[in-house]
């Protein structure tokens, strides 16, 4: 087996093993700054363990967009995983590690799962399944637009081409074309993970969820699928942003000691990015639902200005 598909394995093995963790930190942290105990950064896999031991339940007339939901969640996390250069830019997928490829497999994701609340056919499946897909059809735009602007200067949207060229530039991060664009695809990872101020992971309000709304009726291996998928794609979020913006301690080869290096980098960056989050919901509020569109309005506006400023600023 080749050294770039050993990494991408790896990555995906990381992201697997990581995600509930990095959950549980920001759990932990968020816990801790509102004077609760709250649980330990376990407790997500504690959590999951305990739904993988009991007995799957569907509801009477689902079909297969039900029960494969949860399953295509983490396997669409899982290719990106393998996708995006986490550790280093020799991934085993090559000119397939595009960033609108990315993108399209985490849609595909969200609708899935809005398909699967949707066959359900409750009142609450439903409408967490339209909330979500106005979200997503709001955000799409602002994601292509600002692969637009970090592909300009590059020529490509093959991931590990756009890293390796900001690794070999020390001063792109700081340009004003990828500030820009990191502002606008920060705002948008917040709206694909459900995180505040367009949604709140940690109410069951009905007039107010979305994620949550979509998800009500499983329970057991179904609903720890749908809590690893969820945790699996916030870390694939956070660590593209990271690559993206961030790529120190990516590296460009696939030497076992370069690779623990950045193993570590990433596991710092991610859980900084997370404890981050964690700590402005702690001061922050949800927004009006119909209040998402002017957010994400002006995350697409941030975008157009990153694309407009890689063409005439350096």
């Amino acid at each position: 087996m080749s050294a770039p598909v050993l990494v991408s394995l790896a990555q995906v093995l990381l992201v697997l093993l990581g995600a509930p963790l990095l959950v549980g930190a920001m759990r932990r942290l968020r816990a801790r700054m509102e004077g609760r105990t709250g649980g330990g950064v376990l407790q997500p896999w504690r959590d999951l363990l305990k739904l993988l031991r009991k007995a799957p339940l569907h509801p009477q007339g689902t079909g297969a967009a039900f029960r494969f939901a949860p399953l295509l969640g983490v396997a669409c996390s899982g290719v990106a995983a393998a996708a995006i250069p986490l550790l280093s830019t020799r991934t085993g997928l090559g000119a397939g590690a595009d960033l609108i490829a990315v993108v399209a497999l985490l849609t595909l994701a969200t609708a899935a799962l809005a398909l699967a609340g949707l066959d359900t056919a409750t009142a609450f499946g439903g409408m967490g399944a339209s909330r979500e897909m106005t979200i997503t059809a709001l955000a799409e735009p602002a994601v292509l637009t600002a692969v637009c602007a970090l592909a300009a200067k590059v020529g490509s949207t093959n991931l590990p081409a756009i890293v390796a060229a900001t690794l070999s530039h020390g001063a792109r991060p700081a340009s004003p074309a990828n500030l820009l664009a990191a502002v606008a695809l920060a705002v948008v990872v917040l709206a694909e993970t459900g995180r505040l101020p367009v949604d709140n992971p940690s109410t069951h309000l009905e007039l107010t969820m979305v994620h949550e709304a979509m998800v009500l009726e499983y329970s057991g291996p179904d609903l720890a699928m749908v809590e690893l998928g969820a945790a699996m794609r916030l870390t694939v979020l956070l660590g593209l942003w990271s690559a993206l913006f961030a790529p120190w301690g990516i590296t460009t080869t696939a030497d076992p000691a370069r690779l623990l290096l950045g193993l570590a980098a990433f596991a710092g960056k991610t859980l900084l990015l997370g404890c981050l989050i964690a700590a402005g919901e702690v001061f922050m509020a949800k927004v009006r639902l119909f209040r998402v569109p002017e957010l994400l309005a002006g995350s697409f506006l941030l975008a157009v200005l990153a694309v407009s400023a890689s063409f005439f600023l350096a």
